[in-house]
């Protein structure tokens, strides 16, 4: 990380205020706590495969965006968002982001990132997306301007909180389009504010693009932690079935950057582990919304490697929020300081900085791939 990285987002921060033994935990044994949780298993979800909506996650109750058809691809070290401007056309059922991410009937990604109609200001130096006018505008009959609005989908058509490539793709959308400069700049997504910046690409359209993820925190109940799971260690204790052979338990670190993380951290994790824990941990009663998972190896001076099972994906080569997660818990265990730390990933390495104060910040390449127009065929075939 070149020098600055943190202080380059000094002043917007100035003022800007935040909101600021055990049991193991069986895959039978925590429906209690799910109750007392207030799980609804009906309800819309925001963020792994809780019923027709996808994803499970913050419930809400919006309804799903329209789209343009014009989009735009790229990708964090093989890890790939479509972006779409909020538009007139088509309803963005779980079924269309199914369709639309499907590598072999749609155009294929890792998630689909709307840009949102311009809402009210919420500030100086914030950008807007105002529906027919761009990024920056002035809302219609307002004089105002908004600042950019951001949801997220992951491939199985349930919407959740955030994503660090997410973010950082949809910021070289907006350098793409001019609507944003080499500075920082703020933009809302999962109801909080986060600060990007991001640079010109270079010959390979690889650019290099921050986000500061605000502070990382250690949750130890609901909504993203059943109730009672986090044991006296910090620790959630999860008993995991293993084909025949006796029940195996795992702790992990339960960390949110604004979504669920889960940090497991041993040694030679292999792929066939990934695969047949990940779903495991990721839809585990212990984590009522599902949770994102991270098998992280014990780091080696200031480098961390892990491998990744993100919640409503699957087995995934890199994620920033996986990333930013990884640290936080290597620091809240005490295998790291505070301070700058290389993630390495399937995919390749970015950089993550925890400070004392739990704040996160992630710096790493985009690679532009291609822009596109969805074709009306496709559209039509979708419910």
């Amino acid at each position: 990380m070149r020098k600055g990285f943190r202080a380059g987002f000094a002043e917007r921060r100035a003022g800007a205020g935040r909101k600021g033994g055990t049991t193991a935990y069986s895959a039978g044994g925590a429906r209690a706590g799910l109750a007392a949780a207030g799980a609804s298993p009906g309800a819309s979800r925001i963020g792994a495969g809780a019923g027709p909506e996808g994803s499970a996650g913050a419930t809400t109750n919006r309804p799903r965006p329209r789209i343009r058809p014009h989009f735009f691809k790229a990708h964090g070290h093989g890890n790939d968002y479509l972006v779409f401007e909020e538009g007139d056309g088509p309803v963005l059922t779980a079924e269309a982001v199914r369709r639309i991410c499907d590598r072999r009937r749609g155009v294929g990604s890792d998630g689909i990132v709307v840009v949102e109609a311009g809402r009210r200001g919420m500030g100086r130096g914030e950008v807007a997306v105002a529906e027919g006018a761009g990024v920056g505008a002035a809302l219609p009959g307002t004089g105002e301007v908004g600042p950019v609005r951001l949801r997220m989908f992951n491939p199985d058509g349930g919407e959740f909180e955030r994503s660090g490539n997410g973010l950082r793709i949809a910021a070289a959308w907006l350098r793409r389009r001019r609507q944003v400069g080499g500075d920082p700049f703020p933009v809302r997504v999962g109801g909080d504010r986060v600060e990007m910046r991001v640079g010109a690409a270079d010959q390979s359209g690889v650019r290099d693009a921050a986000v500061e993820m605000e502070r990382a925190e250690f949750p130890v109940g609901p909504p993203f932690v059943a109730p009672g799971a986090v044991g006296r260690d910090g620790r959630v204790r999860l008993a995991v079935d293993r084909p025949k052979k006796e029940e195996r338990v795992v702790r992990a670190v339960a960390v949110s950057i604004g979504n669920p993380h889960a940090v497991i951290f041993g040694e030679g994790w292999t792929r066939g582990e990934i695969v047949r824990l990940g779903p495991r941990i990721a839809t585990h009663p212990a984590f009522p919304q599902g949770t994102n998972v991270q098998f992280a190896e014990p780091p080696r001076g200031r480098r961390l490697r892990i491998r990744i099972w993100e919640r409503g994906v699957g087995h995934t080569l890199s994620s920033g929020t996986s990333a930013c997660a990884a640290v936080a818990a290597a620091v809240r265990t005490g295998r790291l300081a505070p301070g700058r730390a290389t993630v390495a990933m399937e995919g390749g390495a970015m950089e993550v900085t925890v400070s004392a104060d739990w704040r996160v910040g992630l710096r790493g390449p985009v690679q532009d791939i291609c822009t596109g127009t969805l074709a009306p065929g496709l559209l039509a075939q979708i419910p």
